[in-house]
């Protein structure tokens, strides 16, 4: 399938103005993050959390505040009340930050005060639609091994393309993620989505995703310096990513299809993770093209010409591919228009 019929796009040309979108984007999330600071799920603040869904009509978030402040041990401070899920679905969260003793059925008596506290404001009948009960202990725990997951994926991604590609390859790639990530997170506060399980989930897919497609470039990127050793670095990179231009745009889009659905019909639970994936391909796709090849082309900028040519030259003429006339001439135009 093609979408584009020899396209012969200048994309390192807008390098410069991707660079500039993309520290803006992050600058503003991290003052949101510093201010505001990040919302935790209760997988990582610990406590209590417990969906309501009544029989009847739901009742405001007001009357379940009311409840709680006249029924629940302590009244209803700090107590995140909120709706879950459709109007049709009738449910309500309630969320303490704190819980029982970690053992034993201990562990359930703050669930079982929330729904006696409802129950005894007369709000209607209602089942437990779903309970989580983290302890602090647990909650650490797993905040814990989630930072060290994400690192050290960085660093095996980092240690691989190095050793598969060279070190400023490695380097792109890993700064390209390290921005994914960066820019994800500031949309997820610009929405703010809590931090949750299934979002390092997503984090950590879109991680491995953004690399995949990174590598797919960088596999022809190191093709054509083999082929096109007279060639300018900005050229081989602009030729690099227009002849993975449809393979990129195909991939993506029938990925991102896939989790805009999930997104819209995959339901509360699944909503964080959707909109995770959304925004990791979106910037994933866009980093591979203007961030990591940008990157490549500034580390070699300064030394590439010359030890491009004699690594060529070194090779023997059998493993050096050709260059069509077509890549040239791309090239040669590229070259004008920049």
């Amino acid at each position: 399938m093609q979408i584009f019929h020899n396209p012969n796009y200048n994309f390192v040309k807008y390098r410069w103005h991707a660079l500039v979108v993309s520290w803006v984007l992050i600058l503003a999330g991290l003052v949101m993050i510093w201010t505001t600071g990040i919302p935790l799920g209760v997988e990582f603040s610990g406590g209590t959390q417990v969906v309501l869904q009544f029989d009847q009509q739901r009742p405001s978030i007001d009357q379940v505040r009311t409840a709680l402040d006249k029924h629940f041990p302590g009244g209803g401070q700090n107590v995140v009340v909120q709706t879950y899920g459709t109007e049709v679905q009738r449910e309500i969260l309630v969320r303490v930050p704190h819980t029982g003793k970690e053992s034993g059925t201990e562990l359930t008596r703050t669930a079982d005060e929330i729904q006696a506290a409802v129950r005894a404001g007369g709000l209607g009948a209602f089942k437990v639609a779903g309970t989580e009960v983290v302890g602090p202990v647990v909650g650490q725990e797993l905040a814990s091994k989630g930072t060290w997951a994400f690192l050290l994926s960085l660093f095996f991604i980092l240690l691989y393309l190095w050793f598969r590609f060279e070190l400023s390859f490695a380097v792109g790639a890993t700064v390209a993620t390290l921005h994914d990530i960066l820019i994800t997170m500031a949309l997820l506060m610009f929405f703010r989505y809590e931090m949750s399980l299934n979002i390092i989930a997503a984090l950590l897919t879109m991680t491995g995703y953004s690399t995949n497609d990174t590598i797919v470039i960088f596999d022809r990127v190191r093709e054509n310096l083999r082929g096109m050793r007279r060639d300018n670095i900005k050229d081989i990179v602009n030729v690099a990513v227009n002849q993975t231009l449809n393979r990129t745009i195909i991939t993506g889009g029938t990925a991102l299809l896939s989790v805009i659905a999930l997104y819209f019909f995959g339901g509360e639970v699944l909503r964080g993770f959707a909109f995770t994936m959304i925004v990791g391909i979106i910037t994933g796709t866009y980093s591979s093209v203007f961030i990591a090849a940008a990157i490549v082309t500034f580390w070699r900028h300064g030394k590439g010409g010359a030890r491009i040519v004699a690594a060529s030259a070194a090779m023997p003429a059998a493993q050096r591919p050709t260059t069509t006339a077509r890549q040239r001439k791309g090239s040669r135009n590229g070259a004008r228009a920049s």
